[in-house]
């Protein structure tokens, strides 16, 4: 019996969902954070590092990751950065309105590769999003992993996302937090320099899960420092969802050689990926 006649609404990753805005707030003046719920039906249910479809009608649609764990149940995050028309739009809704999402969409990140491990996250200014998802996952199943250090870097104290969780992960004793800004001012009192310069501040097992997030310029530099630390490529992941377009493969948009980000990805571990110049 053919499958496609039993599938249901909630399957067709084609089918946008309604999600409703639950509350909004403006980091930088061009990033929004959004949490929503979904207006009908079950919840979401997704791993960390996985993408949705973000569609307004009349305007389009637009990838976006999850910035929020699936832990957090019944509402998720994104954010959403004002680069067009889509997004331009999206910036504009306020609580109680509402958006249309499709997915989840993708490979997220290989949680039972990370599991019992040291992990090292590295993210690079809006690339701490998607990777929120994952910092969330592992504070809340703290039990889990072994030690968690996280390094996130900012072009300067204004670019900085998330900073009520930045104020929690400073004094947490869950994560080694460390933070720096690529150019401070009079009231940053904090680390200054690339996101590299932070390694000498850590011992880093060579064992250790690494996961990167970030610019494109970032990635090379952050390999060449595991590199030094004999950190194994099998064992370093790269999120690359700001390749993505269509989400399902049929665009083209995000095609590597023999891979599509959507369906292969977004997150690949690097030793998958290194020889593939434009994918990083």
């Amino acid at each position: 019996m053919n499958h496609q006649c039993h599938w249901t609404e909630l399957e067709n990753i084609f089918l946008p969902r309604e999600a409703t805005i639950v509350q909004t707030a403006q980091p930088t003046p061009l990033e929004k954070h959004l949490t929503l719920k979904m207006a009908g039906g079950p919840p979401l249910k997704f791993d960390p590092g996985q993408m949705l479809e973000v569609s307004l009608f009349g305007y389009g649609e637009i990838p976006i990751g999850f910035a929020s764990s699936p832990t957090r149940e019944n509402t998720f995050d994104i954010v959403v950065r004002k680069v067009g028309r889509v997004s331009g739009a999206i910036h504009q809704l306020k609580a109680g309105q509402s958006l249309y999402v499709r997915g989840p969409l993708g490979r997220g990140f290989d949680l039972p590769k990370l599991r019992g491990r040291d992990v090292l996250i590295v993210a690079g200014g809006i690339g701490l999003c998607p990777t929120r998802s994952l910092i969330q996952y592992i504070l809340d199943r703290r039990g889990e992993f072994e030690r968690f250090i996280l390094f996130y870097g900012a072009r300067d104290p204004q670019q900085q996302l998330f900073v009520a969780d930045l104020v929690k992960w400073r004094g947490s004793g869950d994560v080694e937090y460390f933070e720096t800004v690529d150019r401070g001012d009079p009231s940053w009192k904090g680390h200054v320099g690339l996101i590299t310069t932070l390694f000498p501040n850590v011992r880093l097992d060579a064992e250790t899960r690494v996961v990167i997030c970030g610019p494109p310029v970032m990635f090379r530099f952050v390999i060449r420092e595991l590199d030094k630390l004999g950190i194994k490529r099998e064992n370093v992941f790269v999120d690359l969802e700001r390749r993505m377009k269509c989400g399902v493969g049929k665009c083209g948009h995000c095609q590597i050689n023999d891979r599509y980000v959507c369906v292969d990805g977004p997150v690949f571990p690097f030793s998958e990926v290194q020889g593939l110049e434009e994918a990083i």
